[in-house]
């Protein structure tokens, strides 16, 4: 029995084409005016759809942005860290390459917008966590795990704990302004980690 066609599928490609619509234009609006003048009606006015196509989707522009934002990050992610048996230059690597992106001005508006919105929302602040966050997080974790097994870093040491050690310091840099996000920077963050991670040696 051939099964079901979709009773009208030009419907389910206008929504296709408004739903990326809205998203971009969310993107791309609080990099224009930022996040406290952004509107549902102007993202609505940007990807020429109507408020309430927007509405029914989405409860608020902080929703729309935050979907926005985590199409973006899936689509530009490629698997786990590396993992070259070198666990310094791998962090090296990763970080610099995480500077650049936190510099870039693309990224950097919706991510700032959402994080500062996030202080003041529960709501969001949870499932920025959940959808942006701990799936970043989780793969230096793993990383470091693998570390572990390969004798390079502590047994004993969290690796939970240890990418909070590592992120922190970034992440209070950049959304606090107090300096640049320059390699050198990251470079040193990673050889100051590390030396607190290093096996110690055994008691005689």
């Amino acid at each position: 029995m051939p099964s079901p066609t979709p009773r009208n599928p030009g419907v389910s490609r206008r929504s296709a084409h408004s739903r990326t619509a809205i998203l971009r234009a969310s993107v791309e609006l609080v990099g224009e005016v930022g996040y406290p003048r952004l509107t549902i009606e102007a993202i609505a006015a940007r990807a020429g759809v109507g408020k309430q196509t927007i509405y029914r989707w989405w409860p608020s522009k902080a929703a729309v942005l935050l979907e926005a934002f985590t199409d973006l990050v899936h689509t530009e992610e490629h698997g786990g860290l590396p993992d070259t048996g070198d666990l310094e230059a791998d962090l090296k690597s990763v970080l610099r390459a995480t500077a650049d992106e936190f510099s870039d001005a693309g990224f950097e508006a919706p991510y700032r917008a959402l994080a500062v919105a996030s202080a003041a929302d529960p709501e969001l602040a949870e499932q920025f966590a959940v959808r942006l966050q701990d799936p970043g997080r989780e793969l230096y974790a793993e990383r470091l795990r693998a570390a572990q097994r390969a004798g390079q870093i502590d047994p004993d040491v969290d690796p939970g704990l240890a990418v909070e050690l590592l992120l922190g310091p970034f992440q209070q840099r950049w959304l606090n302004r107090t300096g640049p996000l320059t390699h050198e920077f990251t470079d040193g963050l990673v050889e100051l980690v590390l030396r607190a991670l290093t096996p110690r040696p055994a008691a005689d």
